[in-house]
C-alpha cells in the first residue's frame, strides 16, 4: 500500500552462542590453517615426489580444489542443517587428519609409493575442504536479515582472507624455519581439536573432541616411529648425514633423499662422486697447477669443492651463495668445515650473490644450485650466464654440474645457451650420454658443462679424467653442435627447466 512501511524479510536461523567476535576468530583461523596445510605438504611431499614447479602446481591445485569444494558444500549443507552443529565436527576431523599427516605421507612413502599421490591428495583434500566449508557455517549463522547480507558476507569473506594471508607468511617466513614439518601439523591438528572443543562449548553441539584428541596423540606418536625421518629440517630441506659404509670420516650429505655431497673431513683431496671429480678435473688442466684462485660458487651443499681447493691450492678464496641456512650450518656442526679454511658462505640466492660481485673479480665460478635434481631456472638463462661472464676475468672459466635423463633436453638447452653467452663451450659426460657412443646406452645423470672467453687445453682436462678414472670423454666442436641439435635458448622470459627434464630414479644421486 501507497504509504505503509515495510520491514526487512527474517532469516530464522538462530546465532545463539557465535557472536561476531567468535565468528571472524573461526573463518580467521580456518582459513588460515588450509594456507598451513597447503605449504607445509609442500616439505612433506619433496624428498619423494621433488621441489619441482610440477610439485609445486599439484599441491596448489589440489588446495584450491578443496578451497571451492568445501565452500560449495559447506554452503549447500547450511542451508539444509543447522550449521551450529557442523562446525564442532569440520575443525575437529580436520584436525585429526593434519595431525595424522606426516606419519601416513612418510609411510606411504616408504611402504606404498604407488598410491602416495592418492593419499597426498586427500591429506589436503578433506581437511581443505572441512575447513573451507566453515566460513558458510559461519556466514549462514550470523545473516538474520537480507538488508545486511552484503555488509556480512563482505566481512566474513574479508576476514578469511586475511587469515589465508597469515598463514601463509606465518608458515613461511616463521615456522618452517624454525620448527620441523611434523611438529607445525602436530600442533596445527591441535589446535584445531582445541577450536572443535571451544566451539562445542559455545554451542553445546556435537561432542566428539575427547576422542580427536586421541586420534592427535596417535598422530604425534606415530610421527616419531613413522620411516623418512630427518637429522635436521632446514628452510628448504629433509637434510641427513650419512656415515660412509666402509669406514673413515667420509660423510655423505642427503638433503630430501637424494646425495648432494661427499665430504672426507680428513681428506678433503678424496673426491667420490664421479661429477665432483669432472670438475676437479677442469680446475686442475685450466689453471697452473697450486696457483691460488678467487673461486665464486653457485651452491654450497657440502663445499667439497671449495674444501678441495683450498687444500690443493693454499691461498684460494672461496665466496659460496648458498641459499639455505641450516645446511650451512649442518657444514660447521656435522661435516667439519673450519673457519680458516678460506670459504667464505653466504646465506642467499644465488642470482642475487652474483649481481654483488664486482665486474672481473673472479678466476673461477663454479654451478652446482639444485633444488632436487633440476637446477633453479634463473640461473640456467641467457641473462644469468650473461652475468657470470661478467664477473670473470679475462682467462677465468664458468664450470656446472648439470643432472638430465632420456632425451636431455634440459641439458641441450643449457648447452645452446651457455654456447649463446660464451665462444668456448665443452661438454663432459658419459661417451652415450653426449653424443659419442652408441644412443641406446644413454642412461642420463650427471653432466659437466665449461664455459670461458679463452680456449682451455681439453687435451689435458682429458688426461685428468682418465688419471681419476671418470671414464668420461668431452664433446666440443661439431660434435656438441650436433649433439645440442636445435635446442631453444633459456632466458629469463622463458625457462621451462622442470618440463624439459626427463624423468630420473632418486637412487642415482648426485
Amino acid at each position: 500500500m501507497t504509504g505503509s512501511s515495510t520491514s526487512p524479510v527474517v532469516v530464522s536461523t538462530p546465532r545463539d552462542g557465535l557472536g561476531p567476535r567468535a565468528a571472524a576468530i573461526l573463518v580467521f583461523g580456518s582459513s588460515a590453517a588450509v594456507l598451513v596445510v597447503e605449504i607445509v605438504a609442500l616439505r612433506l611431499l619433496a624428498p619423494y615426489l621433488g621441489l619441482t614447479l610440477e610439485t609445486s602446481t599439484m599441491v596448489i591445485g589440489i588446495a584450491l580444489t578443496a578451497i571451492a569444494f568445501g565452500s560449495w558444500l559447506g554452503g549447500h549443507i547450511a542451508d539444509q542443517v543447522d550449521p551450529r552443529r557442523l562446525i564442532g565436527p569440520s575443525l575437529g576431523v580436520s584436525g585429526a587428519v593434519v595431525a595424522l599427516t606426516p606419519a601416513v605421507l612418510r609411510s606411504t612413502a616408504e611402504w606404498a609409493p604407488a598410491v602416495l599421490l592418492v593419499i597426498a591428495s586427500l591429506t589436503i583434500l578433506v581437511p581443505g575442504a572441512l575447513l573451507s566449508a566453515v566460513t558458510p557455517f559461519v556466514t549462514k549463522l550470523r545473516l538474520t536479515s537480507l538488508a545486511e547480507t552484503g555488509t556480512v558476507v563482505g566481512r566474513l569473506s574479508g576476514i578469511g582472507t586475511v587469515g589465508a594471508i597469515v598463514g601463509t607468511v606465518l608458515t613461511g617466513f616463521v615456522l618452517v624455519s624454525r620448527l620441523p614439518v611434523s611438529g607445525i601439523l602436530l600442533g596445527l591438528g591441535a589446535l584445531l581439536v582445541v577450536g572443535s572443543a571451544w566451539v562445542e562449548w559455545r554451542t553445546r553441539g556435537w561432542t566428539g573432541t575427547p576422542a580427536l584428541a586421541l586420534v592427535v596423540a596417535a598422530g604425534g606418536l606415530a610421527a616419531t616411529v613413522a620411516p623418512g625421518g630427518c637429522d635436521v629440517e632446514t628452510k628448504y630441506h629433509c637434510a641427513r648425514v650419512v656415515a660412509d659404509p666402509g669406514g673413515g670420516d667420509g660423510r655423505t650429505l642427503v638433503l630430501d633423499g637424494l646425495r648432494h655431497s661427499y665430504v672426507d673431513v680428513d681428506d678433503p683431496t678424496h673426491l667420490k662422486f664421479e661429477y665432483v671429480r669432472a670438475v676437479a678435473s677442469v680446475v686442475d688442466a685450466g689453471f697452473p697447477q697450486g696457483e691460488p684462485l678467487v673461486a665464486h660458487h653457485l651452491g654450497g651443499g657440502g663445499l667439497t669443492l671449495p674444501r678441495y681447493l683450498a687444500a690443493t691450492r693454499p691461498g684460494t678464496r672461496s665466496l659460496v651463495s648458498e641459499i639455505d641456512g641450516g645446511v650451512v650450518r649442518i657444514n660447521h656442526d656435522r661435516l667439519g668445515l673450519r673457519s680458516e679454511a678460506g670459504i667464505d658462505v653466504r646465506v642467499e640466492d644465488g642470482r642475487l650473490g652474483l649481481r654483488r660481485l664486482d665486474t672481473d673479480s673472479r678466476d673461477l665460478v663454479v654451478g652446482d644450485a639444485f633444488g632436487g635434481v633440476s637446477v633453479p631456472w634463473h640461473l640456467t638463462t641467457v641473462e644469468a650466464m650473461a652475468d657470470v661472464r661478467r664477473v670473470l676475468d679475462d682467462g677465468g672459466v664458468y664450470v656446472a654440474n648439470l643432472i638430465d635423463h632420456g632425451g636431455m633436453d634440459f641439458a641441450r638447452a643449457e648447452v645452446a645457451t651457455l654456447g649463446e653467452t660464451f665462444p668456448h663451450v665443452a661438454l663432459l659426460g658419459e661417451p652415450a650420454d653426449i653424443g659419442l657412443g652408441p644412443a641406446a646406452a644413454s642412461r642420463g645423470g650427471n653432466l659437466v658443462v665449461l664455459a670461458s672467453d679463452r680456449p682451455v687445453d681439453l687435451r689435458a682436462v682429458q688426461r685428468a679424467l682418465d688419471a681419476r678414472h671418470t671414464g668420461w670423454k668431452i664433446a666440443t666442436g661439431e660434435d656438441l653442435t650436433s649433439w645440442t641439435g636445435a635446442a631453444r635458448l633459456l632466458t629469463d622470459d622463458h625457462a621451462p627447466v622442470d618440463q624439459l627434464l626427463q624423468p630420473y630414479s632418486a637412487q642415482n644421486g648426485r
